[in-house]
């Protein structure tokens, strides 16, 4: 059986986390050729997946856990908070799975950073990505420091330093 590697993603909002794994995600796929999953955390819970009134939206809104399959996809709606493995269930094969938020899951993280560093990030980091508008000599001399910038940095070190899940 391949690996399977996981890394996550954390920061404040608006640093970059999004734009960063979808850089990330669009090169394994359709230029490395890996499987890409990827988890995104709503603290919020602002994220709407279903329209009310429709079939799909009626069943969920019922409680239970929902699957709506059709020729080009499949998505799952679940009333239930679901913890990393059971997630990872849920994809079924993958390569690498890049998480954002979620930053107190057991997974090797890289911070993400654009014009102002956050301390209290730090504690669950292994790797910081940040660009020109960071001052390098402000960053913990234990984090990796990447280029915010050059995504085939980036991967370099996931491939390197994700854990197997």
């Amino acid at each position: 059986m391949k690996k399977r590697l996981a890394v996550g993603f954390t920061g404040p909002s608006n640093s970059g986390k999004t734009t960063l794994i979808q850089k990330i995600a669009r090169r394994l796929i359709h230029k490395e050729g890996y499987e890409v999953a990827i988890i995104k955390h709503d603290p919020k819970d602002k994220a709407w997946f279903d329209v009310e009134g429709k079939d799909s939206y009626k069943f969920y809104d019922t409680g239970a856990e929902v699957i709506v399959t059709s020729p080009t996809r499949t998505t799952y709606f679940s009333n239930r908070h679901k913890d990393l493995e059971e997630m990872v269930r849920l994809f079924g094969h993958f390569d690498i799975l890049l998480v954002e938020g979620l930053k107190n899951l057991p997974l090797p993280k890289i911070g993400v950073f654009r014009n102002e560093l956050d301390e209290e990030y730090f504690e669950y980091m292994k790797a910081i990505a940040v660009d020109e508008s960071i001052d390098a000599t402000t960053i913990p001399t234990d984090l990796d420091i990447l280029d915010l910038n050059n995504i085939n940095e980036v991967i370099e070190w996931i491939l390197k330093n994700a854990k197997e899940v």
